[in-house]
């Protein structure tokens, strides 16, 4: 009546590939494969089928973190993700000195390489810092970072690494140029008063008979200025 399981053969073991290092080999190739985009978007072969030679192939290693965005995070990638487009996420705040300096260096080296960039204070909108959360999908994501055509580039680190080596010049290259003047609307800065509430983000409704929170501006009673930020 009861089956000796103490007599059966232990089965034979097969080698095989495991599904998770399948997609584990799949995954880092998909990532390689956008790390060649990055840098080979900007220089298409020559037309006479001569071999492109790709220099300083160790710093380009610096781009490890580039990946695209999934079906899910459209919604926050899509102002990233136009073409070319050089989006900085940083902050102006001096309160952790280490982090303001390194949001400092790299937007001087940006502007030293005459790209325009989207630069977008998370201090000045908090719509930013959640902006940056989904496409890190980190709660805390470090300050600043850089995207490139709606590709993840790298922290302070990963871009002085690729200044150094001569590469970050061909990372942003088919990018926009920056403005020869600054805005003449915003002076710069990106962002000016809500004119539907005076810059207080309250406004008194006779309705109700109190304020109410203006829905046209972020906490700080900001907007951005439609001259230079019409892009998103």
């Amino acid at each position: 009546m009861w089956t000796s399981w103490t007599r059966r053969k232990p089965a034979a073991r097969r080698l095989t590939n495991s599904p998770s290092s399948n997609s584990s080999v799949t995954s880092s190739s998909k990532d390689h494969s956008g790390i060649s985009s990055v840098l080979d978007d900007a220089a298409a072969p020559p037309a006479g089928g001569g071999k492109v030679v790709l220099h300083r192939v160790r710093s380009s290693t610096k781009l490890r973190t580039c990946k695209s965005f999934a079906a899910a995070e459209e919604a926050a990638a899509a102002p990233v993700a136009a073409e070319r487009r050089v989006v900085l996420y940083f902050t102006s705040l001096r309160a952790v000195r280490p982090t303001f300096e390194a949001c400092r260096d790299v937007r001087a080296i940006l502007r030293g390489l005459r790209v325009g960039v989207d630069e977008r204070d998370v201090s000045m909108d908090a719509a930013f810092l959640t902006e940056l959360r989904v496409l890190m999908r980190r709660d805390r994501p470090p300050l600043p970072q850089l995207f490139v055509g709606g590709r993840l580039v790298g922290d302070a680190d990963d871009v002085r690494a690729l200044h150094e080596s001569g590469e970050l010049r061909r990372v942003v290259a088919g990018a926009p140029q920056l403005p020869p003047t600054p805005c003449a609307s915003c002076g710069g800065s990106r962002f000016g008063p809500c004119v539907a509430c005076g810059g207080s983000h309250r406004w008194f409704s006779e309705k109700t008979g109190g304020f109410r929170v203006c829905s046209a501006c972020n906490e700080n009673g900001l907007v951005r200025c439609t001259a230079c930020c019409s892009g998103g």
